[in-house]
């Protein structure tokens, strides 16, 4: 007993500059929230002047916000940019992780590779031939091509991801199904792919919040405020503010963007957990 005792003081003690820095950070990030949500609720007098909610709450800022600053339009960009290109990425990247999982071929590991070295491009070096074909091609100022690009750029990782999942599934599945006469795409989306749900779940919901959040290609080429995600408008709404001065709307703005990602995080962790772990158990 004394010796699980001693283990266990000894184990504490090498662990505590860990969770003293963990405690920190969640203690200055709970701070930092919280100063968000409550300056989302002030006036922009208030703000300035340390005095907070001194005049009760203003849920008008969020409004003003979504309407005056045109949060819900870029907020509608965001959704239907994050929502299909979600479904896109899926939709390509399950089969072809299945195919590269499963079957021999010449040029497998070669492929595989391929989508691997590809995760260490800096996406600055590909902007420019990028922009230079959708220039050629006229595709310019089109949602058509924002959903494309996040599609093609965020392939590799998710085939990266599945391939672990895809690889471990028994075959006996596979036998079982062309006794029945399924041929193998139709075995893949019967059973295969509801099999790997846990690893599709986890690799979809960082597809989401990954193209949430993305500000680099979408200020690239959103160029119109018809076309722009969330993260360029807030962007667009932090330049304004010196002209405008309206800084309660932009912090209401900032929870609006916020919000999403972190109630997924909140309902899904327990998904996303399980699903990276179950991925390194069986890669």
């Amino acid at each position: 007993m004394n010796i699980l005792k001693n283990r266990f003081n000894k184990q504490t003690i090498t662990r505590l500059p860990g969770y003293t820095v963990l405690n920190l950070w969640v203690i200055f990030t709970a701070v930092l929230v919280t100063w968000i949500i409550l300056a989302s609720l002030s006036t922009t007098r208030e703000i300035f002047t340390s005095t907070m909610l001194q005049t009760g709450f203003h849920f008008e800022n969020y409004p003003k916000a979504l309407f005056a600053h045109n949060i819900a339009s870029y907020f509608l960009n965001s959704v239907i940019y994050t929502f299909l290109s979600g479904i896109g990425i899926i939709l390509i990247a399950a089969p072809c992780a299945y195919i590269l999982a499963r079957f021999s071929f010449k040029g497998n590991k070669f492929i595989q590779n391929l989508f691997v070295g590809s995760l260490g491009i800096p996406q600055i070096m590909i902007i420019l031939p990028l922009f230079f074909m959708a220039s050629t091609f006229s595709l310019t100022n089109s949602r058509f091509l924002i959903i494309i690009l996040y599609i093609c750029l965020n392939i590799p990782f998710t085939v990266f991801f599945l391939l672990s999942f895809f690889a471990t599934i028994p075959g006996s599945f596979e036998e079982a199904a062309a006794i029945d006469g399924c041929s193998p795409m139709r075995t893949f989306w019967i059973i295969i792919f509801p099999l790997a749900q846990p690893g599709i779940i986890t690799v979809a919901i960082f597809n989401f919040i990954v193209i949430w959040n993305e500000f680099f290609i979408a200020l690239i080429f959103a160029n119109t405020s018809d076309l722009r995600p969330l993260s360029v408008g807030l962007y667009s709404m932090i330049q304004s503010m010196r002209y405008i001065g309206d800084w309660a709307g932009m912090f209401a703005a900032v929870i609006v963007v916020f919000v999403p990602t972190f109630i997924i995080y909140i309902f899904l962790s327990k998904k996303i957990i399980a699903g990276v772990t179950g991925g390194a158990l069986k890669g």
